[in-house]
């Protein structure tokens, strides 16, 4: 299909800056941040893995890790069908359909749609706030990707654990503020956290996001690496941040 038929009225496309790689959009739906391009910076893979991103949205984190890392095989799951579409359409605007693939499906029954310990990795860029965390988005497809609407974290963590392989890798970008709550879930779900990276707008600032790293059935030790601060003085990033985009 010629590239003017994979883009629909509204949408746009951006340049991911990475082999290349351009991504659609729809500026009225739930565009991608800079939480997932960091989180692609964090979590790592190698060829011949297998990845699954959970909630993948547009597709951006599974295009990110491709261009990374040259894992052959990745899959995007998406509960939203509009979604869903508009990844599979960016999957095949840059060609990657035999080494890509969006699946339309709910996190909860993603053992079916798998298999238990089908994956190597699991990427996660989840909706950071509960039910009673701050106004709800009237826009469902924007609820849904901000709000635990679809599943909560529990969820993804349980699922997680059996869609990994013994000793596979999970990797997560969330919110400090629910920091306790998660390495809990993690623990008690078999994902033993083993890597953590704070992210600070600047410097002087409180963080306001958090990197994790966890592994099916590790041993409980953590590494907590340097902080991560993304703006040296407002619009001008970090060395650090400057080399994670590619810039």
């Amino acid at each position: 299909m010629e590239e003017s038929g994979l883009i629909r009225p509204g949408e746009r496309v951006d340049d991911l800056q990475r082999n290349g790689y351009r991504i659609i959009q729809d500026p009225e739906r739930f565009c991608f941040g800079m939480d997932a391009v960091l989180l692609a910076g964090f979590a790592a893979g190698a060829r011949g893995e297998r990845l699954l991103d959970i909630g993948t949205g547009t597709g951006i984190l599974p295009l990110l890790m491709e261009a990374r890392t040259g894992i052959p095989h990745l899959w995007g799951l998406e509960i939203q069908p509009e979604s869903a579409d508009m990844a599979a359409r960016s999957v095949e605007l840059n060609r990657l359909g035999e080494k890509i693939k969006i699946v339309t499906g709910d996190i909860r029954e993603a053992d079916r749609l798998f298999g238990a310990a089908s994956f190597d990795v699991i990427t996660c860029n989840p909706p950071y706030m509960i039910e009673q965390h701050g106004l709800r988005n009237s826009d469902m497809s924007k609820a849904i990707a901000r709000h635990e609407v679809c599943c909560t974290f529990r969820d993804i963590a349980v699922m997680s654990a059996k869609l990994l392989k013994p000793g596979g890798h999970f990797y997560l970008v969330h919110r400090p503020f629910r920091l306790s709550e998660i390495l809990v879930t993690l623990t008690e779900s078999r994902l033993q956290p083993k890597r953590m990276q704070i992210v600070y707008p600047y410097v002087d600032k409180e963080p306001n996001m958090v990197l994790i790293e966890a592994v099916r059935g590790g041993r409980p030790r953590m590494r907590v690496e340097k902080p991560l601060i993304v703006y040296e003085s407002p619009g001008v990033y970090m060395p650090e941040i400057s080399e994670i985009y590619g810039y």
